[in-house]
Order: C-alpha cells, then sequence, then structure tokens
C-alpha cells in the first residue's frame, strides 16, 4: 500500500528514454503569453505590485549593505516556487518541489556562496556569529560548536521543510481520493467538499512555504553582510 501511495511522486513519463517530468518545473512560464508582461491588465498591476511588496520587504531584511538588484534574486526563487507549487496541484503534473532533488540543488549552492562571500569578505563579522552576544566565557566554545552545525544544516532544512510539506498535502489527496470507490453514495458528497477544503488548504501551504523559502535564504543572505 505505500508503494503505491508514494509512487505518486516517481518521475514516470519518459520520452526516448528521457525523463520529461522535470520539464514541470518550467511549465508556469510556458502557459504564460508573453504579451502578459507588456500589456497593463488587472492581473499584471496586482502582480507588479507584489514583486514590489517583496522588495521592500526583502530590502529591509538584507539591509543597507546590500547590493543593488539582490532582492530579485529571492524574488526569482519565490515566484519559482511558488509556480512549481501551483502546478503540482493540478492532476497529472509532476511535482517537482517534492523532491529534494530540485529544492536541495537550489539550497545547498546558494548557502554556499553565501558562506564563501561571507568567509572571504568579512571573517572577522562571520565569527563574531559564531558567538551571540552577552554568552557567558564558559559557554563560548559550546556556542561555537551549536552555531556552527546550525549554520551546517541550513541547506538541509531549507530543502527537507519545502520537500516535506508538499509531500504531507499530496499524500492526504491521495488518501482521500482512493477511498472514494470504497464509500457509499451518501458518503461522496462528504468526499468532494473535504477535497475542495483540503485543496484549498494546499493552495495556501503553497504560497507560504515558496515565502518560507525565500524568506529564510534572504535572512541567510543578511548575516553575511
Amino acid at each position: 500500500m505505500m508503494t503505491n501511495l508514494f509512487s505518486t511522486f516517481d518521475p514516470s513519463t519518459n520520452i526516448f528514454n528521457i525523463s520529461m517530468n522535470w520539464i514541470s518545473t518550467f511549465i508556469g512560464l510556458l502557459l504564460i503569453p508573453s504579451m502578459f508582461w507588456l500589456t497593463s491588465s488587472r492581473i499584471n498591476i496586482m502582480w507588479n505590485k507584489m514583486n514590489l511588496t517583496l522588495h521592500n520587504e526583502f530590502k529591509t531584511l538584507l539591509g543597507p549593505k546590500s547590493f543593488n538588484g539582490t532582492t530579485l534574486i529571492f524574488i526569482s526563487i519565490f515566484i519559482m516556487m511558488l509556480f512549481n507549487n501551483f502546478m503540482g496541484l493540478f492532476p497529472y503534473i509532476f511535482t517537482s518541489t517534492s523532491h529534494l532533488t530540485l529544492t536541495f540543488t537550489i539550497a545547498l549552492p546558494m548557502w554556499l556562496s553565501f558562506m564563501l562571500f561571507g568567509w572571504i569578505n568579512h571573517t572577522n563579522h562571520m565569527f563574531a556569529h559564531l558567538v551571540p552576544q552577552g554568552t557567558p566565557p564558559v559557554l563560548m566554545s559550546f556556542m561555537v560548536l551549536i552555531e556552527t552545525i546550525s549554520n551546517i544544516i541550513r541547506p538541509g532544512t531549507l530543502a527537507v521543510r519545502l520537500a516535506a510539506n508538499m509531500i504531507a498535502g499530496h499524500l492526504l489527496l491521495t488518501l482521500l481520493g482512493n477511498t472514494g470507490p470504497t464509500m457509499s453514495t451518501n458518503l461522496i458528497s462528504m468526499l468532494i467538499i473535504s477535497q475542495m477544503m483540503l485543496l484549498i488548504l494546499e493552495s495556501a501551504v503553497a504560497m507560504i512555504q515558496a515565502y518560507v523559502f525565500s524568506i529564510l535564504s534572504t535572512l541567510y543572505s543578511s548575516e553575511v553582510y
């Protein structure tokens, strides 16, 4: 049963022995017509307002020492994760963000770039982060160990948090869907209502997890200045 349940996350679409599932990573951009970015529609205005709000928030977190255009990196990550999370809610579309292959591939190089930039250009500042202000001298060596471990596991927690939340929601939807054939006619309406409510919840989770991934990446970046 568990094998069939988790098989919904297996890449299975092959053309000429090439896995086509990962193309769903870019399906959001492919579905948007090119004129969308040029025309002034209500959706476009709302989209620009969202980007401006994210820019202002990320700029506040990064501080005045950040480089110009840095917020565009994290806005792009947010948009990419948002599209992938939402596309995975549609039937027969592969959810790439439910795999550590994608989430860890994004989180690890980004974290490595932050660490290399910080230790090369702001070495004293990075050493100061290992010992929080006000730490008793007796606990300083212990705090250095704790802060080092917490820094090392950051890319893993970023990747696992997003993938685990996407998997959990899809498993609930799959479990409810599998119970449909065994339910009586009177309970089918309750199943449909519960599926719709869960789908609304998963839509909220898709937005929240994209925001959490981008905001935590911004916070990690702000620590190297």
